[in-house]
């Protein structure tokens, strides 16, 4: 059985139809099932069964010899929220259980790190393991990820740590550092969800769109760039690394192309047949001081591995998603 913990969520239920769509059905579902929004995520999947989060260590412990390979997507992603200790239980803490039980039971593991760990990016996108420890995220959410990229390499023995934290580490790991997804099955993200998802509510609403103002004089406002990535690209290579399991490690997953908002937005515009009408307002001051005004993630390491897939430019990625889903509320 394969285990697929954030079940409910944006890219675990998308990792969930790309899993069907080639075959795979005995999948053990892990998340808070009490929120109804996310559940209608899970309609029309098929799987094996489905475990409440706090249950499911319990369960992992005593039924770990039935399963052959865990994907962990589940954990707090609210990057405003401050409370560290909230992070160091669902985020660090809990992942770090779940890997020391894949090391005990030899399973392979792959599991959602982020973007966030890169900080202002001063020392780049590049998911190099030598500059983990020198990275200073902007907020508690992306240290948390950052910390359990840390403790996963140090379960990894070298010539200066030969002994590593735990015995054994997984037969394969990977670390995927998500960049900005958007995509179907969003839609109970809240203020977390993508510009394009939002865009497109305001759109409705009133006619226009608002974009973060600039709040640096060497950026104009709406050219504050992302790497922004499909959803559909994003589970294409995590099942990637599923069949190839030959070179662990931590590896971004972006496009490799940096893109402004003002891109995004107006891409969107077009997906719904409109001319754009773009305002800017200023960023929320409870996010300005920790926000990236540039992200673009190095694609080298991923496409050295072997994936050699085309990733969805912007306006296909947007077209698509506007049109196939967020016109008429569609899960994928």
């Amino acid at each position: 059985m394969i285990i697929v913990t954030g079940a409910a969520g944006f890219i675990g239920s998308c990792l969930i139809k790309k899993l069907n769509i080639e075959g795979h059905n005995d999948l053990v579902l892990v998340d808070d099932f009490s929120f109804p929004q996310k559940n209608k995520n899970l309609e029309n999947k098929i799987f094996h069964s489905k475990i409440e989060r706090s249950e499911f260590l319990s369960w992992f412990n005593k039924n770990a010899g039935e399963i052959d390979f865990v994907f962990h997507l589940g954990a707090r992603t609210d990057t405003t929220e401050k409370d560290t200790a909230i992070f160091d239980e669902l985020n660090l803490n809990y992942s770090k259980k779940i890997g020391q039980i894949c090391s005990e039971n030899n399973i392979p593991l792959i599991y959602a790190s982020s973007a966030a760990t890169y900080g202002l990016g001063e020392h780049g996108y590049i998911d190099s393991h030598d500059i983990v420890d020198k990275l200073k995220p902007l907020n508690p959410y992306g240290v948390s990820k950052n910390d359990f990229d840390k403790w996963v390499l140090r379960t990894q023995p070298t010539v200066s740590n030969p002994k590593s934290q735990i015995p054994n580490p997984p037969p394969f790991w990977a670390g995927l550092k998500f960049f900005n997804v958007y995509g179907p099955n969003e839609y109970h993200k809240g203020r977390m969800a993508s510009v394009i998802y939002h865009t497109v509510n305001l759109i409705r609403k009133t006619g226009g769109m608002k974009l973060f103002r600039s709040h640096r004089p060497d950026i104009a406002d709406g050219h504050q760039s992302r790497d922004f990535i499909y959803v559909k690209d994003v589970v294409d290579v995590i099942y990637f690394f599923y069949k190839n399991r030959k070179n662990s490690g931590l590896y971004n997953v972006g496009t490799g192309q940096a893109r402004t908002f003002l891109d995004l937005a107006t891409n969107t515009f077009k997906a719904m047949d409109l001319e754009p009408n773009i305002s800017f307002t200023d960023t929320p001051e409870d996010i300005r001081g920790t926000y990236q005004y540039f992200t673009e993630a190095d694609m080298s390491k991923l496409r050295a591995a072997g994936y050699d897939k085309k990733f969805y430019s912007l306006e296909e990625g947007v077209e698509e998603y506007v049109r196939e889903y967020l016109r008429g509320n569609n899960f994928w």
